[in-house]
């Protein structure tokens, strides 16, 4: 019969997968666990917003365009502006 700790120790069990597999059907804990089926949600988390990325293009396309303020920046930083030009 084999100690307690060697029993008890993951890595060991790891290599004697038949002790597991006993030990987890003599497990009174293990056979009163109730089982149940999860399922994916229904409904995605994130919204769909367009049908096709034809359409998501076409949105993109009509907006305004923003500037980033890279100009202002590059005044800010005399170095940065050498280099840009």
């Amino acid at each position: 019969m084999k100690s307690t700790a060697t029993r008890l120790n993951p890595f060991v069990l790891m290599l004697d997968p038949e002790t597991v597999i006993s030990a987890m059907e003599a497990s009174v804990d293990l056979r009163q666990l109730r089982g149940r089926v999860c399922r994916p949600l229904d409904k995605p988390l994130i919204p769909k917003l367009f049908d096709t990325a034809r359409d998501f293009d076409a949105q993109i396309d009509s907006e305004a365009f923003m500037d980033s303020g890279i100009e202002l920046y590059a005044d800010a930083q005399p170095a940065v502006q050498q280099r840009m030009h």
